[in-house]
């Protein structure tokens, strides 16, 4: 465990290989669908990332976004993923970590809309306490072509860098050299952990499924209740808080 902490203190990032057994992928897919179709439910915290209005029914929303999904189906908080997560949280970050928020992130077929390069703590107020760990738990078999994750490994010191809107609402995105960024292919059950000042991307799905994820975010209990005191539920607009 000790080596996992320190990979994750040094690169801001690190792959988990089995955060879930397959039947516990197989009860949060079957939530997890539900909710992308209860489009009335989840209007007030779905939206698309690739930007555009996702409620045109005419229209595919390409990188679905659903905020705080576990306030629609409280359910979801029971599951096994969030009591294994938030133990990983806790280890790699301290005692005090709780769970923030959770968001579910769906790439629809043959979209091959891409979500840029960026930092989440470009979303987030300034906080004393900036120690975050999001976990990015695969839902399908994640790869280059449909998705999945990579990350620049962080610098000793990671500043914020200047983040925009894309068009139409959609995702922050900022610009930086990527050379060094690594891939990070995960099956069903993976996951990894990354902070909010890592530099992360993924590519478009291009492939005919799916590719479904679920984010837990995790920080200090102490940030949390400074952030519901200043009115911050992560259900709001994407906008640079920083």
């Amino acid at each position: 465990m000790e080596n996992i902490r320190s990979e994750f203190i040094k690169d801001g990032f690190v792959k988990i290989d089995t955060l879930l057994s397959i039947k516990e992928v197989e009860s949060l897919q079957a939530i997890y669908d539900e909710l992308l179709t209860e489009k009335e439910k989840t209007r007030h915290l779905r939206s698309d990332l690739a930007g555009g209005d996702g409620f045109d029914s005419r229209k595919i929303e390409r990188i679905t976004q659903i905020m705080r999904p576990s306030t629609v189906l409280p359910e979801l908080l029971k599951h096994k993923a969030y009591k294994v997560a938030l133990q990983w949280a806790k280890d790699l970050l301290g005692d005090d970590m709780e769970l923030d928020f959770d968001m579910m992130i769906n790439k629809a077929p043959n979209t091959n809309a891409e979500t840029p390069w960026h930092q989440d703590a470009a979303y987030w107020i300034a906080m004393p306490d900036k120690r975050s760990a999001s976990c990015w738990i695969a839902l399908d078999e994640v790869f280059e072509e449909n998705g999945c994750m990579w990350f620049i490994p962080k610098k000793e010191k990671n500043d914020i860098l200047p983040h925009k809107n894309l068009p139409n609402g959609g995702a922050l995105y900022c610009e930086t050299k990527a050379d060094n960024a690594e891939s990070i292919p995960l099956s069903p059950g993976g996951c990894t952990f990354h902070d909010g000042h890592t530099l992360h991307f993924s590519k478009g799905n291009s492939t005919e499924f799916q590719r479904r994820a679920l984010i837990l975010n995790f920080r200090p209990k102490k940030m949390i209740e400074l952030e519901r005191e200043q009115g911050v539920d992560h259900t709001g607009q994407r906008k640079q808080r920083t």
